[in-house]
């Protein structure tokens, strides 16, 4: 297995440039904050930017618990990667994480000043710094529940490379995410904005009536969602409400970028 390192400092954007360099270099593989991402998914770990401080994101992404570091450490020796990319602030922290997770030395360093310009860096500093967001290298459906509720956003970036070459193929897409340690702050959303999010879909759909109760059940993965409704008599009924359940739980995620664990629809009584 060939191990390479991609060192910067904090917030200059390595998770960024992280699958363009694992493109450019046909790296199968990932280390990146206690995650271990392999051909796009992540195989094992818990992110460093789901925890409650910033000294226990520093452990995170060295591995520091027993157990994390035996997840990992496993998996790697379960998918065997030809290659793998360690990201870290400095030379001391990749060889750490590589000496902890009993990988190869590493083989190449590529350093973020020799990939990025003065000019990516100050944006990509902005970006932390200003607005709280950090990268996270992989598709949002992958780090959903981790991230349930801390704004994520995909960043989907489409190459024309003709067939598809190398693991990562000419697709790939990263997460924006605001870690819960966020210097922002907590937020909150009410059941009265869930309640008015419903009753706006409702309104688009003509076989619905008034819509009842709305209640939201909070878990550390998501929502549990339950919506008392009526329906109008002479339509569908069945599918006018998978068709409402579906719409709903999309346009609860589309604007609070919480997971849903469960939506369910409670059907009061049927209108004439």
């Amino acid at each position: 297995m060939k191990v390479y390192g991609l060192i910067g400092k904090s917030g200059t954007g390595k998770s960024f440039q992280a699958v363009n360099l694992c493109k450019e270099l046909n790296i199968e593989s990932i280390i990146d904050d206690g995650l271990f991402i392999c051909r796009n998914k992540v195989a094992a770990g818990i992110s460093a930017k789901r925890q409650a401080t910033k000294i226990g994101a520093v452990k995170t992404a060295l591995f520091s618990k027993e157990e994390h570091a035996l997840e990992v450490k496993a998996s790697i020796k379960r998918i065997k990667p030809s290659s793998i990319l360690v990201l870290g602030t400095s030379d001391e922290m990749v060889d750490k994480i590589v000496k902890r997770l009993e990988m190869p030395k590493i083989g190449k360093r590529v350093y973020i000043e020799e990939i990025t310009t003065a000019e990516d860096r100050e944006m990509a500093h902005k970006q932390r710094k200003e607005m709280g967001q950090h990268v996270i290298p992989v598709p949002t459906f992958q780090i959903k529940r981790q991230f349930s509720g801390y704004f994520m956003s995909p960043m989907r970036f489409v190459r024309e490379l003709g067939p598809n070459i190398g693991p990562w193929r000419d697709i790939s897409e990263k997460s924006v995410v605001r870690p819960t340690y966020s210097y922002l702050g907590e937020y909150k959303i009410s059941e009265k904005v869930m309640a008015d999010i419903v009753e706006c879909v409702s309104l688009e759909m003509a076989a619905l009536g008034e819509v009842g109760r709305v209640m939201v059940t909070p878990s550390q993965e998501g929502i549990e969602v339950l919506i008392s409704v009526n329906l109008k008599w002479g339509k569908a009924l069945v599918s006018a409400a998978k068709e409402f359940q579906y719409k709903v739980a999309e346009k609860i995620e589309e604007m609070t970028a919480l997971n849903i664990n469960r939506l369910d629809i409670e059907i009061k009584e049927i209108e004439e």
